[in-house]
């Protein structure tokens, strides 16, 4: 056996990630182990600075408008939006960076360096691959179908913990393992072994093995970051699944140096799972893919004309390379299919409203051939809904 301390995932990741030698306070930050949309296109800070404006005339032109990244990184998209924003937007601009490590040396003197989201703010926050970088506990079933927390070591050895009660075991009923998805409909209550959870309300799931990261502090995190806005918009983009497409063995994983690996707690990698984003949705939010969003945004993966070829030939290049980019930034089983969590604050109607019509154009204008998002009730065409929060 190896030597360490038994404990829960989400408090293993924490220590792993953001304690005082965690893998996010290293030098070379997270564009050191793995690319992100940031890091992968200036086409995609360019969409968001587009969202950024269109939410600016929805909003009436405030005075201050904030742009919140939060997960900053080093800056990069923050650094980027400035960049792209027309003078007279940029000059009535507040950005501001939310990043547990120190502020980077040379960053814009214009971005606020924050470890938590300013409040009361009215503008735009952005959360790209934060929520799955937010620690959650895993669960796994045993023999008896009875989920249980998993502890593990520093070195990423697992063993089964106490069963999964409270409101970890009501999430994991609402949002993973719901009424109907347990074992045979004959086993009641009265056949669970001493200690299963009974009445104290721990679900019945699958099969044993089954496993399941508890989202629940995700909700609670994005809930705290959409309050921190008095008016605006809030997105939240990450890989993700849905109710009813749930993965059967959940989906911790570690990175390294641009390498998919074990989830080991020792602060040496990346840990992450794909989030909940049904989970994590508001009232009035809705999912839409990153693929729906930045068409809707002017990012496209169409091949420039040929005939552009004969008459600027350095144009068509530069148009075939922004081309490729956008094809990263679109492609179905990639990047296309991270979720966009819009969730709005203190505008008419949702995103419905004929006086935030600049931002239905960006988000909810008609993109041919786009599907909804599998595994999401829904109207099956650019955006979803998703239900409403009524057990937690």
């Amino acid at each position: 056996m190896a030597a360490g301390e038994w404990r829960g995932w989400r408090e293993a990741t924490e220590e792993a990630l953001y304690g005082p030698s965690g893998f996010y306070r290293r030098a070379e930050g997270p564009a050191g182990h793995f690319r992100t949309s940031v890091h992968a296109s200036p086409l995609f800070a360019g969409a968001v600075a587009r969202l950024l404006r269109r939410l600016d005339t929805a909003l009436g032109r405030p005075d201050p408008l904030a742009f919140v990244d939060m997960a900053a990184g080093r800056g990069e998209l923050v650094t980027a939006v400035l960049a792209a924003l027309p003078q007279d937007v940029a000059a009535r601009t507040r950005a501001y960076a939310v990043e547990r490590a120190d502020r980077p040396a040379g960053l814009d003197p214009r971005v606020s360096w924050l470890a938590e989201p300013p409040r009361g703010v009215t503008g735009l926050l952005f959360a790209n691959e934060w929520l799955d970088n937010v620690p959650v506990d895993v669960a796994e079933t045993d023999g008896d179908a009875v989920p249980r927390l998993v502890l593990v070591r520093d070195d990423g050895t697992e063993r089964l913990g106490d069963p999964v009660t409270g409101e970890d075991a009501r999430w994991l009923r609402t949002w993973w393992w719901p009424a109907g998805d347990g074992p045979a409909p004959d086993r009641d209550e009265a056949s669970r072994p001493a200690g299963a959870g009974g009445s104290a309300g721990a679900p019945l799931a699958p099969s044993e093995g089954a496993r399941a990261e508890i989202g629940l502090p995700r909700d609670r995190a994005w809930a705290g970051a959409v309050a921190a806005l008095e008016r605006g918009l809030a997105v939240a983009v990450d890989y993700a699944h849905f109710a009813g497409g749930r993965p059967p063995f959940g989906t911790l994983t570690g990175f390294r140096e641009g390498r998919e690996t074990a989830p080991v707690p020792d602060g040496s990698c990346d840990i992450t799972a794909h989030v909940a984003l049904d989970a994590c949705a508001l009232p009035g939010g809705r999912v839409v893919t990153q693929r729906a969003a930045l068409g809707a945004l002017g990012v496209s993966g169409a091949r420039p004309p040929l005939a552009l070829a004969s008459t600027d030939p350095a144009a068509y290049v530069r148009a075939l390379a922004g081309a490729g980019q956008a094809a990263e930034l679109t492609a179905p089983g990639g990047l296309g299919d991270f979720g966009w969590l819009l969730q709005p604050v203190g505008l008419p109607d949702g995103l419905q409203g004929p006086s935030d019509s600049a931002l239905r154009e960006a988000l909810l204008a008609d993109v041919p051939g786009v599907p909804g998002v599998p595994g999401v009730p829904g109207r099956g065409d650019l955006l979803v809904d998703v239900p409403d929060h009524e057990e937690q």
